[in-house]
């Protein structure tokens, strides 16, 4: 498992679309919601903010990376060939997505504590670590089930839209409306519990006890995408 993530760590910094679209993009539209925190929270909260970080981060830094990763390793037989390997397929998956996954973290982590600096700190740390550690696991597990439905690198740039959008787009509605009204319908779509923890998190004011059933609907949603992935997931093009 190391030397695949090592070696895929290598090709992420060699390509340069990944760079630009998976890496850069996030960070300057993070960074750029950071600066004019004073105008984007007009109306809304200094957690809208850090909820829309995370979901921009993750759904197109670490989502849409791991997809494109994953059906281009395809595309090239090596998925195929590391299954010739004495590694498993637990061990070749952990290994092609840990390199992503990591820089993902650190990109959430870095831009959330300049965010801390300049605006407040978060009300609850932990409870925002454990809220984006779970987001993060949701959009693996949507990853895996993504990539079975997607046959090429250029593909993904298509597939991954729907649900790289769609987690923003809830999050962004749950951070605005809050939910007293169609609460039910918020928490239930992807993202929309996780979303409301990390304002919760960062806001202060919501009992963690209050938090536990959003992340465990957040946890379902990573079963659910598990089922799709096994269901979904090739490990060779489709002929």
């Amino acid at each position: 498992m190391r030397d695949i993530a090592r070696s895929e760590l290598v090709q992420i910094f060699r390509n340069r679309m990944v760079l630009v679209t998976g890496l850069l993009i996030p960070v300057v539209v993070s960074a750029f919601l950071v600066y004019r925190h004073d105008t984007f929270a007009e109306g809304a909260s200094l957690g809208y903010i850090a909820a829309v970080v995370v979901f921009t981060v993750l759904a197109f830094g670490l989502y849409t990376t791991a997809v494109t990763t994953l059906a281009s390793r395809r595309q090239n037989l090596f998925l195929k060939r590391l299954r010739s390997t004495a590694a498993g397929d637990a061990d070749i998956l952990t290994g092609l997505v840990l390199p992503v996954t990591f820089i993902a973290l650190v990109q959430v982590i870095a831009i959330l504590a300049v965010f801390g600096v300049v605006a407040t700190m978060p009300a609850n740390v932990a409870l925002l670590v454990v809220a984006t550690l779970a987001t993060t696991a949701m959009m693996l597990a949507l990853a895996l089930a993504t990539a079975g439905l997607t046959n090429s690198p250029e593909h993904a740039q298509v597939t991954t839209l729907p649900v790289s959008l769609g987690v923003i787009a809830v999050a962004s509605w749950v951070g605005l409306s809050g939910t007293e009204d169609l609460a039910l319908l918020k928490r239930l779509l992807p993202g929309g519990s996780a979303a409301e923890v990390v304002i919760g998190a960062w806001n202060g004011g919501v009992p963690v006890a209050d938090s536990l059933p959003l992340l465990a609907i957040t946890l379902l949603w990573v079963v659910i995408a598990v089922v799709l992935a096994a269901r979904l997931f090739r490990w060779e093009p489709r002929r």
